[in-house]
């Protein structure tokens, strides 16, 4: 899909160098570039090219600079994503753009291979958005932690509509939680306790949204996410054990001593309800699932050891063939009449 990048920039063989420097990226349909000499111009052309992904600008240019710029690309198009490419790059220049928007700044004169990459990253981001959008109008993603710019980009009545539907689902919830995470909060100071557990949630995140699951909500020292679509037990699965051999790495050396993190995961598919749960009076709505699959992975999570990845029988006979297993026994899971057989994945 061709990216469409405006150059605001008054110094005329600017345009010349972008054509030369990108030519094979526009020859091949990567890239098209369009111009503008000032601030002024550039606001005329984006009305004239409203698909416009990124903008390119200088700071010092007449009749509009490049930071007045900015701010008035911020109110007409909150999706836009600048960067300042300028001769200025003192610490308060670099300050103002930020703080009115930039998305980064570089400085002239042009280092071509740094201002690739960094349109590279600019785009991916400005890509993440539109998707982020698309999935918001189709009910795939956590809408209360939508940004608020992209919410600009659906009418009210779309917006209040797909909050309140609902739909049942099959997928694989995973509940992962830190071993002994509470006597460390109780014992340790504020700042550390909090680096900690940002650092385990980390690692769970990322390796959560590796294999293409959606991190439902944090719930003290433990994170819920759930995975749909084609192989979503495997995938998390994947994620849970990355995530416990990620964590048995870690030694946290404390007051009281070392501290080996250890955690401790349930895993459980099938039939869930998804959708906005929570009050409509508050206005403090979660988008989540609901259910009693959901319940069970909750408390296999609650009978793993520390250092388990626990899933029932069930599971097992789906995944057996390519994860190795190991039999823990038969459990007594709360609200349920029957013994459960489970099993402990290893690899």
């Amino acid at each position: 899909m061709k990216a469409k990048i405006l150059v605001v920039d008054d110094e005329a063989d600017l345009q010349l160098l972008i054509k030369q420097k990108f030519r094979r990226q526009i020859r091949e349909g990567e890239y098209e570039f369009i111009f503008a000499e000032n601030g002024f111009q550039a606001l005329s052309t984006l009305v004239q090219h409203p698909d416009v992904d990124m903008v390119l600008t200088d700071i010092n240019m007449p009749e509009m600079d490049g930071l007045t710029l900015l701010v008035r690309l911020g109110e007409a198009s909150p999706m836009l994503k600048s960067v300042i490419v300028s001769a200025y790059g003192d610490m308060q220049n670099i300050r103002t753009a930020m703080n009115r928007g930039a998305f980064d700044f570089l400085t002239k004169p042009i280092d071509f291979r740094d201002l690739e990459l960094t349109m590279e990253k600019t785009l991916r981001y400005v890509t993440q958005l539109k998707e982020t959008v698309k999935a918001v109008r189709e009910n795939d993603i956590l809408r209360m932690y939508v940004d608020s710019s992209v919410l600009q980009f659906m009418t009210q009545e779309e917006f209040e509509r797909s909050l309140m539907s609902s739909e049942n689902i099959e997928g694989t919830v995973v509940f992962m939680d830190m071993c002994g995470f509470t006597a460390i909060s109780e014992r340790e100071k504020p700042d550390r306790v909090v680096k900690l557990i940002n650092k385990y949630f980390d690692v769970m995140v990322k390796e959560i949204i590796a294999q293409g699951g959606l991190v439902d909500k944090f719930m003290g020292d433990a994170v819920m996410a759930v995975f749909r679509g084609e192989y979503h037990l495997d995938r998390a699965i994947e994620s849970s054990l990355s995530v416990r051999n990620h964590i048995n790495g870690f030694k946290e050396e404390l007051s009281e001593g070392d501290y080996y993190p250890k955690v401790s995961i349930g895993i459980n598919s099938g039939e869930m309800v998804s959708g906005n749960i929570g009050s409509e009076t508050l206005k403090r709505l979660d988008y989540t699932v609901i259910g009693d699959s959901v319940n069970v992975a909750q408390r296999l999570q609650s009978v793993a050891q520390p250092g388990q990845v626990v899933v029932q029988e069930s599971a097992y006979e789906c995944i057996k063939e390519a994860f190795r297993c190991n039999l823990i026994g038969e459990v007594n899971l709360k609200n349920k009449s029957d013994s459960v057989r489970i099993y402990e994945v290893l690899e």
